[in-house]
């Protein structure tokens, strides 16, 4: 299929996970692809993997300045953007007791402030037809320990779904999410476990997921793809969970 043909969208974080299998297969069905990543290194890694059809922005969703010239970035590659998946983002995991402001003020920039500012900035280049996607998560909907600071952040990313699409109506562009449960991504990396403690949570996981798998970044991928896409055309202001039923199964 070419659903995307003519067609340019901006995935942040898309140097791996969900956002690179997003990219992968939007290119795959004809569009063209700008990706953000946090450094030169990993960005031209996935401009390899990723071939002809994609240009990158080294660009912290964490870091305003950042934010405030993502605008002028995009515009070398592209006057419009048909779709937007507000993807970048990771999870650090913390008892209360050992939450501090360093901890919290990083999750909220990164996920909450990111993603406001992303869709703000993006907003001049889109028009009616277009499609902001946000990437949510599983953690709105079940309690997990540890994961205070990163559910409160989501679900105020949650909450821009109803709230943008509100806003953007009469301008044509819908705004969905995406709430993906447990996905086989680096979301540990950043946790400051080894190697051999994220295996030990993954092992612990698998058996509470309804399907006793992780998803696949690919399975995401599709239905941002589909939210995204003239199938997806009366959507709005939805959130569509991808979790094998852990949301709603117990």
């Amino acid at each position: 299929m070419h659903r995307f043909k003519n067609k340019t969208a901006l995935v942040t974080g898309g140097t791996n996970g969900m956002g690179f299998a997003t990219a992968q297969q939007f290119i795959s069905e004809g569009g063209r692809v700008i990706i953000t990543g946090r450094s030169e290194e990993t960005v031209s890694k996935a401009l390899i993997k990723l071939g002809d059809e994609v240009s990158g922005i080294v660009s912290d969703a964490g870091n305003m300045k950042d934010l405030m010239n993502l605008q002028q970035e995009v515009r070398q590659y592209a006057d419009t953007i048909d779709m937007l998946f507000v993807n970048a983002g990771y999870g650090k995991f913390f008892p209360i007791q050992h939450v501090d402001e360093q901890h919290f003020d990083e999750l909220f920039n990164v996920l909450v402030k990111g993603s406001f500012f992303t869709v703000q900035q993006m907003l001049p280049l889109m028009g009616k037809g277009s499609s902001v996607i946000f990437n949510t998560s599983v953690a709105t909907e079940i309690t997990m320990p540890n994961f205070s600071v990163y559910s409160a952040a989501k679900s105020a990313v949650q909450s821009f779904i109803k709230t943008f699409a509100v806003e953007l109506t009469e301008r044509g562009i819908r705004v969905n999410g995406v709430s993906p449960g447990h996905i086989k991504t680096n979301i540990f990396n950043n946790t400051g476990l080894n190697a051999e403690q994220i295996e030990s949570a993954v092992h612990d996981i698998i058996p509470t997921i309804p399907f006793k798998r992780q998803g696949e970044p690919e399975e995401i991928a599709n239905t941002v793809l589909f939210l995204a896409s003239e199938e997806a055309s009366y959507i709005h202001g939805a959130e569509i969970k991808v979790d094998a039923g852990i949301s709603v199964i117990r």
